[in-house]
């Protein structure tokens, strides 16, 4: 891959919206089903200073990207008080729903963006197509990661909210453990090349849905 500090530059901006973008939904949906926390602390912004945790947002997605794995990046998480939700554990589903909707919606608009520019057309740029197409790939692979049924994943939590409750207690007890889950199951599958094994279907799909919806032909770029 090219190291150019062109490229990195290029690639910047879609990751940090992707990130942002996807902590400021979440926060945003909090408020339209009651609850205010992160929209008090003023989270529901598309400003990335404050959503930006210079490990997670910065130093992962890079070295991932760098190293031509999978992309993986997290923000500072948004405070959200489900017990203020009008209906804390249905609304949970559509609360935690909005990061990876949000992620879809983006990477549909980098697609509409990457067809204009590997086009022929005045806006035919090939730094545009990098940065386009750098936002198809990491707002997809966000999306993915994130619907993982692990806690404290959003998929995770759709889990959560669709079990009866009988199981939704237990399930509710291994968020304590899931960040470290999360994090042995990223650093497994990269250490044993199984990633793509693992969350290439799903990311296949979603590439594939993107590209049928847009009508673009990500496979060019990909």
């Amino acid at each position: 891959m090219d190291l150019s500090l062109e490229r990195i530059a290029l690639a910047a901006i879609p990751i940090i919206l992707a990130i942002t973008v996807h902590e400021a939904a979440h926060g945003y949906v909090a408020r339209m089903f009651g609850d205010g926390t992160a929209w008090m602390l003023g989270r529901v912004t598309l400003n990335p200073l404050k959503h930006i945790d210079p490990v997670g947002t910065v130093l992962v997605p890079f070295a991932t990207l760098l190293l031509g794995g999978f992309l993986f990046g997290w923000a500072k998480p948004v405070p959200v008080n489900f017990g203020n939700l009008r209906q804390p554990k249905r609304d949970m589903l559509w609360v935690a729903a909005a990061g990876p909707g949000v992620n879809f919606v983006m990477a549909l608009l980098w697609a509409l963006v990457a067809g204009v520019a590997t086009g022929r057309g005045a806006l035919a740029s090939d730094g545009l197509a990098y940065m386009a197409l750098t936002g198809v790939v990491i707002n997809v692979s966000l999306m993915v990661v994130n619907l993982l049924p692990l806690l404290p994943l959003d998929g995770g939590r759709i889990l959560l909210s669709l079990l009866p409750r009988p199981l939704a207690i237990p399930y509710s007890n291994t968020e304590r453990y899931g960040f470290f889950l999360v994090i042995g199951l990223i650093v497994v599958l990269s250490a044993t090349g199984t990633t793509g094994l693992v969350l290439g279907p799903p990311f296949r799909a979603a590439i594939g849905a993107v590209g049928a919806l847009t009508g673009v032909d990500l496979r060019l770029g990909l």
